[in-house]
C-alpha cells in the first residue's frame, strides 16, 4: 500500500496550491481518505477527510472555508485545493486514511507560505 503527496511548494500568503495523493494498493472507493499535516515543532493534525460511499467530508476549524478536498475514483488519486493560504499553513502535508496506519506514512510534501 502507497499514498504518495506531492504537489507542495513555495507560494506567497493569499496564494493558492493543489495537492494530490496517489494511493495505491487499497481497494480506493471503499477507503476514507485523509489529508494531514505538521508544522516544525507541532504535532501532526488532521486537516481534511473524504469518505468513500457518499463523498461526505469533513475540516478542521482552521482549515475550514479555504481548503476543499475531493476524489476522483478513476485515478486513485485525492486532492486538496488549498486557497486564501496563510503562513501558519506552512507544513509538510501527507495522506493517510482516515484512520492513519503508520505503515502508510509517505514523506508527504512540502508547504511554505511566505508573507
Amino acid at each position: 500500500v502507497q499514498l504518495q503527496a506531492f504537489g507542495g511548494g513555495l507560494v506567497q500568503a493569499g496564494g493558492s496550491l493543489r495537492l494530490s495523493c496517489a494511493v495505491s494498493g487499497l481497494t480506493f472507493g471503499n477507503s476514507a481518505i485523509a489529508w494531514f499535516r505538521q508544522a516544525p515543532g507541532k504535532e501532526r493534525e488532521g486537516i481534511a477527510c473524504i469518505v468513500s460511499d457518499n463523498d461526505d467530508t469533513v475540516y478542521s476549524d482552521s482549515v475550514k472555508g479555504r481548503f476543499t478536498i475531493q476524489r476522483d475514483n478513476a485515478k486513485s488519486t485525492v486532492y486538496l485545493q488549498m486557497n486564501s493560504l496563510k503562513v501558519e499553513d506552512s507544513a509538510v502535508y501527507y495522506c493517510n486514511t482516515m484512520r492513519p496506519r503508520d505503515e502508510y506514512w509517505g514523506q508527504g510534501t512540502l508547504v511554505t507560505v511566505s508573507s
